[in-house]
């Protein structure tokens, strides 16, 4: 009976050893996913129910407070510009030379007729500021062991109530997340690749996000070139910066 205990103990010594607690695991992910601040080009294709398209753009942000971002391409989104002050959002529009606020139900809307919202673009905060979690499991996903977490928001102003997270339990970077109203309805869906080590941080190069309530195939978003924590001029955050 002794044996037995002392086996079942060492057993069970050996499992929480081997998995880190879901507070360490976010903590990992939110160094590997949160900057100072960054700058990145980027391109979005947004597979249609008809047809795909692409927009690129460039960004400018500096943690969860300030991002600036001028879209390059196709002519038609050329020149549109976004940006975002803690919570406040303005978009410029070079057709009609007119900067309008995106604020309340306005949030909520698709990007560019992505399956991105203007809330998903904003909220760019850390996961263990705004979730708690709990390790609910392990799974292998692309070839890769991952640790799975239930994660429940701590804080009000988020725009989801729940989340579904598997983290790669190697480079600490996600490769798949769900997104739950407070109904429990799964809102939306994406899936990481192509990640890569950059400046001692491993980040997924690639998200495919898919709007569970619309149709199409998705919104591919594919990281251009990316760099981290660098000299950003302060002109940049300012609502003048939108008509240059």
């Amino acid at each position: 009976m002794k044996l037995f205990i002392t086996i079942l103990l060492t057993g069970i010594t050996t499992l929480s050893f081997g998995q880190p607690g879901a507070d360490e695991i976010l903590e990992k992910v939110d160094r590997n996913m949160s900057s100072e601040n960054r700058i990145f080009e980027s391109s979005m294709t947004i597979h249609g129910k008809r047809n795909s398209r692409t927009i690129t753009s460039k960004t400018y942000s500096v943690g969860d407070k300030k991002a600036f971002t001028e879209y390059l391409s196709p002519p038609r989104e050329q020149g549109t510009k976004m940006l975002k002050l803690e919570n406040q959002l303005w978009i410029y529009s070079p057709s009609t030379d007119r900067t309008i606020q995106i604020a309340g139900h306005m949030l909520r809307q698709s990007v560019m007729g992505s399956d991105l919202s203007y809330e998903d673009m904003m909220d760019d905060r850390k996961l263990t500021d705004t979730y708690n979690a709990v390790v609910v499991g392990s799974e292998e996903m692309s070839g890769r062991k991952t640790w799975k977490l239930e994660l429940k928001a701590k804080v009000d102003n988020v725009a989801y109530a729940s989340r579904k997270l598997w983290v790669d339990s190697e480079r600490f970077v996600p490769l798949r997340e769900e997104l739950y109203a407070k109904s429990g309805q799964l809102l939306k869906r994406s899936t990481m690749s192509d990640v890569v080590q950059i400046e001692g941080r491993w980040f997924p190069k690639t998200v495919v996000y898919k709007d569970m309530l619309k149709q199409g195939d998705g919104t591919e978003f594919k990281i251009i070139e990316i760099q981290f924590n660098q000299e950003l001029p302060e002109y940049i955050f300012s609502k003048a910066a939108l008509k240059r």
